[in-house]
């Protein structure tokens, strides 16, 4: 274990773990979770509120649900209980494959704020830079650092709430609450594979509490996950012509698509609180996290692979020895080059071709410290401080720096990226009577500091050789290494007012508002609304609706990266780079200071209790202005591509494509959202859960927007998603099916317009059955898409042997068998 590691287990863990080791044996005063999930913590700031009483649409999800599972990546289990949320696979993504982006009602991941008990988590240091198009770019928060054996309930908010939380809450908020159990525990083993028998995932959870003192508690959490690669591959086209002429050192298949294997997945987490007297409260949580990540790239091939193999369509040889020119090996094949000691074809090294590995180590922690309470004057008070620290290392191997020549390693440390976010909160609270009717107050403060760091990579991974001006690409080829020229860190910090009231007008009517004052260092002042009302017609029927405005800064990396990555182009593999929208090159196609996103949501819904139907049906209408994205592909020209690599901006010589961050576009999301619950016996349990939205570009620069782009946004998400799920509980048994359904939609392979695919709807059946042998030791046993469906097939498999759709919504891995031992103490 590293300095690093230790410093920060100790960070975390410390005020919780010395606490417990002076804690009496008695049991805490604190109530236990008795039909605590029906209570709320987000959307509203007034204590004891339910969903069902909530002006927004909320829901929430047990611990349980999520545990119930088979999968160990909390993305996925979230996506299997939310309708609206969805995630894929994301194949071959670059450093997506690391931390996946995942998208709340048809909105990107850094549109989403994160929580953890009420407090906002810092987003990952990832930028995914190919995200399927609605991803494009975006920076999210990592959340499958969160272990699901420490979750009470989560709590998704389906309504803008910026006026409340501040930046990236246009989509929604969802809060992670955190056992808080101070006695007892779980442990639990998990195996699970595929019906072909790969994408092996083995987990070891655990939980529990302890007293602190008579009136506290430590609540801790650890998982430790292994899960391998998975294989939907055939073969290329290219590659297998290759092998029908007689090249035997092509690999069958040439390029791998399916999950990347995932190793030392380590998740830890401490959740604490003691009593500091009748009326205060100190608290304390904070969470470590690491995994690597190996995933695949695309295949090179050796006879066309242009700055490695090839150079404007014929043989590219090295001449080794620059003193009597750099000509002398023009005209020759790659098979007189390996007979030449002045000559060199990387055919020497890689005879087949070569596909490289492109992965990295994440490590993550946080640490939130606070007090809350209330003053003899009735004020209650919540005073925080919070850090949170991701990193990523990335790495490539199986290939080359192709100006290396015979030198170039094949193994290389590009670089990395560091995401640090520190928050300061004071919240205060007030409950009084306004003419005789109830009204909840609360105001607050909040200081942030965001920072973004570009770590330099290894000197071979951006090294200019001595075969760069015959003709060889610069740096590590498929993710060119940070240079010196472009590391660096950038920052910004703002601080916020916020103010926000509910007032019970009468018995069947509460009002509420919000308003939020922000000012950044790095692009102004905004300020944001909110308001909300609750209507309760009778016994059977109320109605709700909110009407707020939004807003999502620009993060401090989106706005200073500068990276170089392979990807697919017009058919074909090219060097496509990220520069900042403030560099020339980047303003004379339209590039100007990035500002934040604008949004105006509304939405209205009715929730009905009739008879044993629980039911919520709500509309929502989202409208973003100036979003912030990915501009499209822009060519270069010799002139710009000189320009660039006099700015240091390693393997800008090969750039073909450049991107940059802009407020290019507007977007109109509406959608339903219908959740309903029915008890069907005693001791089983009917629900269902609908979501239908749909996305529309309303507004566009043709100059850097085109139509893959519209049609990605628009239709690249299902517009419907649904499950419905039976649940039965037996005296020592019990058991669940759930029945999903994911609606079609659109796939421009490989980000390539002219290789569409219209997916078809898909059904899937998940199903799990429990045995308890005794009060403490339970046996679990279940398959997530148990009958092995897949989507559609691909129908352009051949370009790059992808079998299925990269973006698959319910995934391409088939069926997920497992089984699970569960210990309660």
């Amino acid at each position: 274990m590293n300095e690093k590691k230790k410093r920060w287990l100790t960070a975390c863990g410390a005020p919780s773990l010395l606490a417990a080791s002076i804690a009496a044996l008695s049991s805490p005063t604190f109530a236990e979770d008795a039909l605590l999930e029906e209570v709320i913590t987000i959307g509203t700031r007034v204590e004891g509120r339910s969903a069902t009483d909530s002006s927004a649409p909320i829901d929430i999800v047990t611990g349980e649900e999520f545990v119930n599972q088979g999968d160990g990546d909390l993305s996925n289990l979230l996506r299997n209980v939310v309708p609206s949320y969805n995630v894929n696979a994301k194949p071959i993504s670059d450093a997506a494959s690391i931390v996946r982006p995942a998208n709340l009602r048809g909105l990107p991941p850094d549109s989403t704020l994160v929580l953890v008990n009420g407090k906002r988590r810092h987003r990952a240091a990832v930028i995914s830079f190919l995200g399927s198009g609605v991803s494009d770019g975006a920076q999210g928060p990592d959340i499958s650092a969160i272990p699901a054996i420490a979750l009470k309930q989560v709590e998704v908010l389906r309504d803008g709430a910026a006026a409340q939380y501040g930046s990236d809450a246009i989509a929604g908020v969802i809060n992670f609450q955190l056992k808080d159990a101070a006695e007892g525990g779980t442990v639990e083993a998990k195996y699970a594979t595929t019906a072909e028998g790969d994408g092996d995932q083995s987990t070891i959870a655990a939980n529990f509490g302890l007293p602190l003192t008579d009136s506290g508690f430590v609540n801790v959490s650890l998982e430790y996950r292994e899960q391998d690669s998975t294989s939907r591959s055939v073969q290329r086209d290219d590659a297998a012509q290759l092998i029908a002429d007689g090249n035997t050192y092509v690999a069958n298949p040439a390029q791998i698509w399916g999950q990347p294997e995932v190793n030392d997945d380590t998740k830890f987490f401490v959740n604490s609180a003691i009593e500091l007297n009748d009326t205060a409260e100190l608290y304390a949580f904070g969470n470590y996290a690491s995994r690597e990540t190996d995933g695949g790239f695309y295949f090179r091939n050796p006879e066309t692979r242009p700055g490695v193999y090839a150079l404007d369509d014929e043989p590219l040889i090295g001449d080794l020895d620059a003193s009597n020119g750099i000509y002398d090996c023009i005209g020759m094949t790659h098979e007189e080059a390996q007979s030449s000691d002045e000559c060199f074809s990387y055919t020497e090294m890689f005879p087949g071709g070569f596909t490289p590995r492109f992965g990295g180590e994440l490590e993550d922690y946080s640490a939130v410290f606070g007090v809350r309470g209330e003053f003899a004057n009735g004020i209650g008070y919540d005073v925080s401080a919070s850090t949170g620290h991701n990193e990523v290392d990335f790495l490539i191997y199986n290939t080359v720096n192709a100006t290396l020549g015979p030198d170039s390693p094949t193994r290389f440390s590009p670089g990395g990226y560091i995401q640090e976010e520190n928050n300061f909160n004071i919240d205060l609270t007030k409950s009084i009577e306004l003419a005789g009717m109830p009204l909840f107050m609360a105001t607050g403060f909040e200081w942030r500091e965001e920072e973004f760091e570009v770590k330099q990579g290894d000197t071979a991974s951006w090294q200019v050789g001595d075969l760069a001006e015959q003709g060889f690409l610069i740096g590590s080829n498929g993710f060119s290494g940070f240079g010196p020229e472009v590391v660096g860190t950038f920052d910004r910090d703002n601080i916020a007012l916020y103010t926000d009231f509910e007032l019970e007008v009468v018995e069947a009517l509460r009002l509420g508002a919000a308003l939020r004052w922000e000012d950044f260092s790095d692009f102004g002042d905004t300020s944001n609304f909110k308001l909300s009302a609750h209507y309760t017609i009778n016994d059977v029927i109320a109605l709700r609706s909110t009407l707020s405005t939004g807003f999502r800064a620009p993060t401090p990396g989106q706005s200073n990266i500068t990276n170089v990555t392979t990807a697919y182009t017009n058919g074909a593999l090219a060097n496509r780079g990220t520069i900042p929208a403030t560099n020339p090159i980047a303003v004379l196609k339209g590039g100007k200071q990035l500002q934040p996103e604008e949004s105006q949501s509304f939405t209205f819904g009715t929730i009905i209790a009739a008879g044993d139907w629980d039911i919520t049906l709500d509309y929502f209408l989202i409208e973003v202005t100036d979003r912030i994205t990915q501009s499209a592909n822009q060519e270069l020209t010799d002139e710009e591509r000189d320009q660039l690599v006099q700015d240091g901006i390693s393997g800008a010589d090969s750039l073909e494509y450049f991107r940059f961050y802009t407020n290019d576009f507007d977007t109109q999301t509406q959608g339903i959202d219908l959740v309903a619950t029915y008890p069907l016996g005693d001791a089983t349990d009917f629900n269902l859960a609908f979501n239908w939205t749909e996305t529309e570009v309303t507004d566009f620069s043709t100059d850097t927007m085109d139509e893959m782009r519209i049609r990605q946004l628009e239709d690249g998400l299902p517009e419907v998603r649904g499950n419905a799920s039976v649940t039965h509980s037996g005296d020592s048994w019990r058991g669940l099916v759930r029945l999903n359904y994911y609606g079609s939609y659109w796939e421009a392979h490989l980000d390539d317009y002219s290789l569409p695919i219209d997916a078809g709807d898909e059904w899937t059946v998940d199903i799990e059955a429990a045995y308890d042998f005794n009060d403490s030791m339970t046996l679990i046993a279940g398959a997530e898409n148990v009958f092995n469906n897949y989507p559609d097939k691909n129908p352009w498999s051949g370009v790059a042997g992808a079998e299925y759709p990269e973006t698959a919504p319910m995934g391409f891995n088939g069926a997920l068998y497992y089984v699970r031992a569960q210990y309660e103490f």
